[in-house]
C-alpha cells in the first residue's frame, strides 16, 4: 500500500539537517499529525528497544504481587503499557531531550514544552489485543491544551502485527476532545463510533509519528508470532493540573523554554544541545 493510498503524504527521512518544513507544519494544523519515516538513528532505535524488556518485566512484577493477569489496560502475555521515567531509564534521556525531539516539538507544540510521559506499548505475538478508537486527551480526563505525542515504531509495523490507524481531522469531524465511553471488558476508552476504518501506518522500525492528543487513533490485534513494540513520548505546553483536585497529572519535566533546553534537568547547560 502506498503512502497516498494510506492518506499519509507528509514523510521525511532523517539526515544531518533534520527539519520540519512549512508544508509539514501546515499538514499538522490541518490534519493533526506528521509522519517522519526512518528518522531515528540506529543508536536511538537500539536505546529505545533496549528499555522495552525491562518495562515489560516491571508490569509483570506488579501483576505477580497483586495475584492478577490484568492491571488497568495491561493484559499479561497480550498487551503492555508501561511508563519509562528518565530517572529509572537513564538511557532514554538522550532521546526524550535530544535534538530530534526538540525540533519536532518546537514545530508542533511551540517553544515551551515539558515532558509529560514516556510509555512503552507492546502487543505480544499471536494474541496481542486491539486498542479502540480514542484520543489521548480522553485519558487526561479534564480540559487542557492539546499535547504532542511522538510515537516511535520499534519494530516494522504492518496491519498484520497491529499497527496504528489514524483518523485525520478532516474525516473525524472534530479536532476537539470529545466524551469517551469505558469498555468494561478491556478498560479501554472509546470515542469514535463511525464507519471510517482510518489509515494504517505500515512503516519501518525507526519511524516517528508526531500527532496531537485530539487525533483519533486505534490499533489492531497482532496476528504475527513476533512482538510489536513502540514507545510514545508525550509533551505538554505546561504542567497539567487537575482543576478539581489541584494535583499535577503525571510528569512535568522542563524541556524547552523559549526554544532552548537550558532549564532541562537532564541536559548540561555547557552542552551544545542547550541551543536547539
Amino acid at each position: 500500500m502506498t503512502e497516498r493510498e494510506q492518506g499519509i503524504t507528509d514523510v521525511t527521512k532523517r539526515n544531518d539537517n533534520f527539519e520540519v518544513t512549512a508544508d509539514q507544519q501546515a499538514h499538522f494544523r490541518d490534519e493533526g499529525f506528521i509522519l517522519f519515516e526512518d528518522c531515528l538513528s540506529a543508536t536511538e532505535l537500539d536505546t529505545l528497544q533496549g528499555g522495552c524488556a525491562a518495562a515489560m518485566s516491571n508490569v509483570e512484577a506488579r501483576m505477580d504481587a497483586a495475584g492478577t493477569d490484568v492491571s488497568g489496560i495491561n493484559h499479561r502475555g497480550k498487551r503492555y503499557f508501561e511508563a519509562a521515567h528518565p530517572d529509572d531509564f537513564s538511557s532514554l534521556r538522550d532521546v526524550y531531550f535530544g535534538s530530534l525531539a526538540a525540533t519536532i516539538v518546537k514545530a508542533t507544540l511551540g517553544p515551551d514544552a515539558y515532558l509529560f510521559l514516556g510509555q512503552y506499548t507492546v502487543k505480544c505475538g499471536d494474541v496481542g489485543l486491539a486498542f479502540s478508537w480514542h484520543q489521548d486527551s480522553a485519558y487526561v480526563g479534564f480540559p487542557h491544551p492539546p499535547t504532542i505525542n511522538l510515537w516511535c515504531a520499534l519494530d516494522d509495523m504492518s496491519v498484520e502485527n497491529g499497527t496504528l490507524y489514524l483518523l485525520p481531522y478532516s474525516r473525524a469531524g472534530t479536532r476537539e476532545w470529545v466524551p469517551h465511553r469505558l469498555d468494561p471488558k478491556t478498560n479501554d476508552l472509546t470515542g469514535y463510533f463511525g464507519d471510517d476504518p482510518g489509515d494504517p501506518l505500515e512503516v519501518s522500525a525507526g519511524t516517528v509519528l508526531a500527532f496531537s492528543s485530539t487525533v483519533f487513533h486505534r490499533s489492531g490485534p497482532n496476528r504475527t508470532p513476533a512482538m510489536r513494540r513502540a514507545i510514545t513520548i508525550e509533551y505538554t505546553k505546561h504542567p497539567l493540573i487537575n482543576p478539581e483536585s489541584g494535583e499535577q497529572l503525571l510528569w512535568a519535566i522542563p524541556f524547552l523554554a523559549d526554544g532552548k533546553t537550558d532549564n532541562c534537568p537532564y541536559i548540561s547547560t555547557d552542552s551544545p544541545a542547550s541551543e536547539c
